[in-house]
């Protein structure tokens, strides 16, 4: 939060083409003390959360980015005084509950990882790691990324747990913040199917007998199609009421909209919602879903169209996580082909003898590594390729799993139990003495850094993209400079 108010204010900002109401009504001393120190905060697609929050989904384009975001913005902002401009209540909101939810998704993913990683030290590497994400821009701004992270950490971390209601009602708030929320309804889907199929490898002969089997499956399907329909319920209502809001006949604004807003929208050929004229197009399929038909309309997203000579200094900014990704996925394949193969559902040897083998390349991780392929293939064929890092950033634990796994087999540094380098002799720096013997693990990554000269290349490199893009994303992101 200071580097942002800092680089603002030294900076200026970019000219961009990007969606910017204008500022209505008359700043105080407080507010302009307010933008100075958190306008940084407020740039891109925040401009949309802000805006949404402050006068709902005006404009049709507004409905690309899902409500649970924006309305906790407008309870939070109620707190601030009056005196302050909406703009300012609802900048401070932001900075404060992200500041609150990054932590809480640390958290969770700490938790997700000892429970699946089975590894507390990897565990607690790949929640440092997060703090310092290469996306952790947008996890300060104004964006529901910090918001989407703890929700679907926290379900997953749930599931893991047995769990199962929780994690579907935090799965379901997921997809209320973030469009990418449905596809968590794969955990479920898998969840109940290994359990299954482990079942019918271990139970007694009358659990494989036909009645009691066909039983079996239609308890488990309606058990899935019911949880999926829950996870899938917030979208489809928000689906409705845009329907609602632009295809209605009839339908009326509850507010009058400043003369500026209505310029805007005339110039930039906005549709407002409520006025006269004709139907969208997506009013009359056959399945109404407007928020494909914005990214489709408004910002050309969809199968190879990013695919342009003058894009490849985006793809340029998205190759250092689609390595990883990728990276991450041939480790996982080519260490564990059979378990691959027969998609996990298949018993091991290591699990029949209740010794389940840990870490990154464990079989927990299986579905993970599917789920963060999963997006990283659609991300980077479907998508504007730049925006891969804090969409697997705030959606994929792999991205900080990977990367502590990475440092915990190839650093020396993190092998040593000791206060000292038994490499060189020198004493290593960022090693707490008050931790040792004491279970308290000292900070990893500080560690690291602090001994900047003696980690290997490898090292350097995932610390180096990291750190780089943490502090890449604060110069250019708040200043409207184009980034992730």
């Amino acid at each position: 939060l200071s580097f942002q108010a800092v680089f603002n204010l030294l900076i200026p900002d970019h000219r961009a083409d990007a969606f910017s109401p204008p500022r209505l009504g008359w700043p105080g001393r407080w507010d302009a003390l307010l933008e100075r120190l958190l306008g940084g905060l407020g740039r891109w697609d925040a401009e949309h959360f802000l805006f949404i929050a402050e006068r709902g989904y005006l404009f049709e384009h507004n409905c690309a980015f899902l409500p649970l975001f924006p309305l906790s913005l407008r309870a939070l902002a109620c707190l601030w005084p009056p005196q302050l401009q909406p703009r300012s209540r609802l900048l401070l909101s932001a900075a404060l509950l992200n500041s609150l939810l990054s932590v809480l998704a640390a958290a969770a993913l700490y938790g997700l990882g000892r429970a699946v990683l089975r590894r507390r030290g990897e565990a607690f590497l790949a929640a440092l790691l997060f703090s310092l994400s290469p996306a952790s821009v947008f996890m300060a701004a104004a964006y529901s990324e910090s918001m989407f992270a703890f929700l679907a950490f926290s379900a997953m971390w749930q599931l893991e747990k047995g769990q199962s209601c929780l994690s579907g009602l935090l799965f379901a708030l997921a997809s209320g913040a973030r469009a990418n929320g449905l596809i968590n309804a794969g955990f479920f889907l898998y969840s109940r199917g290994k359990r299954f199929a482990l079942q019918l490898q271990v139970g007694p002969a009358s659990v494989r007998k036909l009645p009691v089997m066909w039983k079996q499956v239609l308890s488990l399907a309606s058990s899935a199609a019911l949880t999926c329909a829950g996870i899938f319920l917030p979208f489809a209502l928000f689906q409705y009421y845009a329907y609602v809001r632009f295809c209605g006949p009839g339908t009326g604004l509850d507010q009058t909209v400043p003369e500026p807003l209505l310029q805007l929208a005339r110039d930039k050929g906005y549709r407002v919602a409520g006025t006269d004229g004709a139907k969208p197009p997506w009013c009359s399929q056959r399945f109404p879903v407007v928020y494909s038909y914005i990214q489709d309309t408004y910002w050309n997203v969809g199968f190879l169209r990013y695919f342009e000579l003058r894009q490849i200094p985006n793809f340029l900014l998205a190759l250092p996580v689609t390595v990883l990704g990728s990276w991450a996925a041939w480790t996982y394949v080519s260490t564990n082909p059979r378990h691959c193969l027969t998609l996990g559902l298949e018993r091991s040897k290591s699990e029949e003898k209740g010794k389940p083998r840990d870490g990154f390349c464990g079989p927990a991780a299986f579905v993970y590594v599917v789920h963060a392929t999963a997006l990283l293939a659609f991300g980077f064929s479907c998508m504007h390729v730049q925006v891969l890092t804090r969409f697997l950033g705030s959606s994929s634990p792999i991205l900080y799993w990977f990367p502590a796994h990475l440092l915990q087999e190839h650093e020396p540094l993190l092998w040593s139990a000791g206060p000292d380098n038994p490499t060189s002799g020198k004493p290593l720096l960022g090693k707490s003495p008050s931790s040792c013997g004491k279970g308290t693990p000292d900070n990893l990554v500080v560690r690291l850094l602090l001994n900047w000269r003696l980690i290997t290349p490898l090292s350097k490199s995932i610390l180096g993209f990291f750190l780089c893009y943490w502090l890449l994303g604060l110069i250019l992101h708040c200043n409207f400079f184009p980034w992730t």
